[in-house]
């Protein structure tokens, strides 16, 4: 089955994307939009599509269109999608994939009354190593502690520090390091151990009252938590997930591939981890997978929705807020 895709954003990211959605069986690039006609042509002959959009009203009627893959500001993500989703395409929106929970309640229900399949396009989750992650999660015993970080200095931060904002920095964008960078943490924790009792958290506020780096602390029934994320600095502090026989160490939650068990016993064990060089080709498979099947009450929707919540209280607690929030 051949799914013809149309991609929104013509910047790094959707570069990345179709590196690799082109290892994927099934897909097939054919149009390109973009606000400007002339950068939609630009790229499209860049990456071989027939077709060119600077209208989405057109591109959501365009019936040599099956599906979409969005990479817009955050805050264009909820009315993007649902214009999509009307027009009977598929969507695949990246992360994070609103601006928060009401308006992913909206794209899904959209998504639910046309039939048609929405997928947030968080790589690591649907990577061979993050099966692994939750395969062996038994190992270790009853889980006590979960502790995930990301912490990724960001070179848009030397020119936020110029004076000069970029949309990674910009919160009329929806965007800031719990958006970009936080929601690689928050999303895995709602993957394995679903919502959490209680949260409490802090934040690191910029100039503009951006958040620039962000702890979250959850507590579940029987173990804690800690997110840790930032776009001002580095980190190179792996995430570890501790039970009472064993910790898992995994070196990058959003990348997971190389993970090892080190038990109570004194034993190592390295988890076999077959991994692509771009993790992104998962994500493009299971979105495949899903339309085939024509799945579009997936479980995956739901752990979106998790992350949405729990992303919304974390900002009710540091006092950040979208222009999105006040629609």
């Amino acid at each position: 089955m051949k799914i013809n895709f149309a991609v929104i954003g013509t910047n790094v990211i959707t570069d990345r994307f179709l590196e690799a959605a082109r290892q994927a069986e099934g897909f097939s690039l054919r149009g390109v939009y973009s606000r400007s006609m002339e950068k939609a042509e630009t790229y499209a002959k860049r990456q071989g599509a027939e077709l060119t959009f600077d209208s989405l009203e057109a591109l959501a009627a365009c019936p040599e269109i099956d599906a979409v893959y969005i990479a817009s500001p955050n805050s264009l993500h909820a009315s993007q999608s649902i214009q999509m989703l009307k027009g009977d395409k598929h969507v695949l929106c990246e992360k994070s994939i609103a601006s928060n929970q009401r308006e992913f309640e909206e794209m899904r229900k959209a998504a639910l009354e046309n039939q048609a399949v929405l997928l947030e396009a968080m790589r690591s989750v649907y990577s061979p190593g993050f099966q692994a992650v939750r395969e062996n999660l038994h190992k270790l015993g009853k889980i006590r502690r979960v502790s995930f970080q990301y912490c990724q200095y960001s070179r848009r931060y030397d020119n936020f520090k110029k004076g000069i904002i970029e949309n990674a920095f910009n919160p009329a964008l929806s965007n800031g390091a719990l958006m970009d960078i936080g929601v690689y943490c928050v999303h895995p924790l709602v993957s394995l151990f679903g919502k959490p009792e209680r949260v409490v958290t802090s934040s690191l506020k910029l100039s503009n009252s951006i958040d620039g780096a962000g702890t979250i602390l959850v507590e579940y029934p029987e173990f804690q938590g800690e997110l840790l994320y930032s776009k001002i600095t580095d980190s190179r502090v792996p995430s570890q997930i501790q039970g009472e026989e064993g910790t898992m160490v995994i070196r990058e939650i959003p990348d997971p591939q190389e993970i090892t068990i080190y038990y109570r016993s004194g034993k190592t064990e390295n988890l076999e981890i077959p991994g692509a060089e771009n993790n992104m080709v998962y994500e493009v498979r299971e979105f495949l997978r899903l339309i085939e099947e024509k799945d579009y009450n997936h479980k995956y929707l739901e752990n979106s929705r998790l992350e949405m919540e729990l992303m919304d209280e974390v900002r009710r607690q540091q006092r950040i807020v979208f222009p999105a929030d006040e629609n």
